[in-house]
């Protein structure tokens, strides 16, 4: 029978991965790498970080074991170590918004007003797919869609929307969707569109959702292609 020192630390070895959780800027990092790999750079951009600050943060991850980093070149890249991870993330935002009072209020306070917003659920949005007459436009970032997207979603990050409209076919309904409920690139797509006149709508969360919850997804050739893990 183990005693208590050892029973101690098998749940702090247990409580590792929340511990390294427990930072905010972390946690915008795995939001983000649960779209996807990306380079110490590109993180850094993401969360407005200094370089250095976000290779620290980085390491306390790796450290957990919850991302995986591999060099190219004279770059470093990150991802998540494994698609529990992207549970584990789901489960704390999901435990979080059911029993935390303050977040609703934090929630409104980051995304705004969204009731002048038309939202679509994933099961509606499939729906549509299979009938064929919508336009999915992706507004993330084109590393992000690369790594994997809703089939036949046009990847038009936010940046572009505007200068790209003519890309975008006329007459169907468009369907914006980006990195989850907390992400602003679609509500603002959705906005853009609807003031030049387009029928556009949000999917209600994100690229994330709609992969966990077993939905088909594409991904381009060089992300299928790439070689396995050691």
């Amino acid at each position: 029978m183990g005693n208590q020192q050892e029973k101690d630390a098998l749940f702090e070895a247990l409580v590792e991965a929340a511990k390294a959780l427990g930072n905010g800027r972390r946690a915008q990092l795995i939001d983000i790498l649960g779209q996807g790999e990306r380079s110490v750079e590109e993180l850094a951009a993401e969360i407005h970080q200094s370089m250095a600050n976000t290779s620290q943060h980085l390491q306390r991850l790796l450290r957990a074991g919850i991302v995986y980093s591999r060099r190219s070149g004279t770059r470093i890249y990150y991802s998540l170590a494994s698609p529990a991870v992207e549970r584990l993330w789901r489960a704390l935002r999901e435990a979080a918004e059911a029993h935390s009072g303050e977040l609703g209020d934090l929630v409104r306070a980051y995304v705004g007003n969204r009731a002048d917003l038309s939202m679509i659920t994933r099961d509606e949005l499939l729906l549509w797919l299979r009938q064929g007459d919508v336009v999915v436009l992706d507004v993330r970032p084109q590393a992000e869609y690369e790594a994997g997207h809703i089939p036949g979603a046009l990847s038009v990050p936010f940046s572009d929307v505007k200068s790209r409209l003519r890309e975008v076919p006329q007459g169907s309904e468009i369907v914006a969707y980006c990195r989850g409920p907390y992400c602003l690139y679609a509500d603002e797509a959705v906005r853009l569109l609807t003031d030049e006149g387009r029928l556009a709508t949000r999917l209600e969360d994100g690229f994330p959702e709609w992969k966990a919850a077993g939905l088909p997804i594409e991904q381009s050739a060089t992300v299928r292609n790439a070689p396995p893990r050691p």
